[in-house]
């Protein structure tokens, strides 16, 4: 049984099944605390502790998940190679204030016979995750919503924050979780970034020093390509112009450059009329990057 609240100095507690979780967040519910949740894949950088100390701001107590979530991997994909750092994960994670590590098995999660499946939108009802990383990765948003609703489920938290660096992804949570009456509050945190404006990633650390300087590119370019469309040129012609200097920078291949409404939907005229990101990922040797930016 893990123990409640740690003391100053104490190792963080870790839940590994439902049982101890729903104990621990009972018993804190009891007190009439709130609770704030923050779900990773763990290999936490200080993009990941920025949302434990949002979630702080917003919760009593804080419970961060570790979950390398195998449903949203297809199987070419680097679900193996995937780095997973408990102890030091934990470690982070008491430094930053979290009350609570929820640290399942792939069995406790997806135990045999489970056979659910969530599908945010389809071809027919359209929906954030139809276009995009929907499209490059399939597979991905429907165990993202998956895992995601049996998170939220299991630690039944106040609110939830996620990192606004996967756009697309907190898009199609707050789609799913308004669609499915879920009580809980969704908050998007902004992209923490290096010195150089790179967009910290656990992926980050496959990359070789020369392609850290092309990927450090990647935010310039895409605020040139922001002010160009907030500017009230075509988007098309924008997008277009951001994968050629992207391509020139030194990126082997763009999967994609658009420029859409928050809630992925398309500006219908062909040119920004209001709020927009714009959103990119692009590979340098066997490393995929995504990124966004407000328009």
């Amino acid at each position: 049984m893990v123990t409640e609240t740690p003391s100053p100095g104490d190792d963080l507690p870790i839940a590994r099944t439902i049982a101890d979780l729903r104990a621990v967040v009972g018993a804190w519910r009891r007190q009439g605390l709130s609770i704030g949740f923050v779900p990773t894949m763990g290999a936490l950088h200080d993009g990941h502790l920025a949302l434990v100390t949002e979630a702080l701001t917003q919760a009593d107590r804080v419970v961060a998940s570790v979950f390398v979530n195998p449903t949203q991997f297809a199987a070419h994909e680097d679900l193996g190679a995937y780095p997973r750092r408990e102890a030091r994960d934990a470690e982070l994670l008491a430094g930053a204030g979290c009350h609570l590590l929820y640290a399942p098995s792939v069995e406790e999660m997806y135990p045999a016979g489970a056979v659910t499946r969530i599908t945010v939108g389809d071809a027919a009802t359209g929906g954030p995750s139809q276009t995009l990383e929907g499209a490059a990765r399939p597979q991905m948003f429907g165990g993202v919503a998956l895992v995601v609703t049996k998170l939220l489920n299991q630690v039944q938290p106040d609110v939830a924050v996620f990192g606004e660096k996967d756009w697309q992804q907190l898009a199609v949570i707050r789609r799913m979780v308004t669609d499915l009456d879920m009580p809980v509050q969704i908050v998007g945190v902004p992209t923490a970034r290096d010195g150089h404006g790179l967009a910290l990633s656990s992926r980050n650390g496959y990359l070789s020093e020369p392609d850290l300087e092309v990927a450090r590119r990647l935010n310039g370019i895409l605020a040139e390509t922001a002010i160009k469309a907030a500017g009230g040129a075509s988007i098309v012609a924008v997008e277009a112009e951001a994968a050629s200097a992207l391509l020139a920078a030194g990126f082997a291949r763009i999967d994609y450059v658009a420029i859409r409404r928050p809630d992925l939907s398309p500006f219908e005229n062909g040119r920004v009329d209001g709020p927009g990101r714009v959103l990119t990922a692009a590979v340098l040797g066997t490393t995929r990057l995504i990124d966004n930016m407000a328009v």
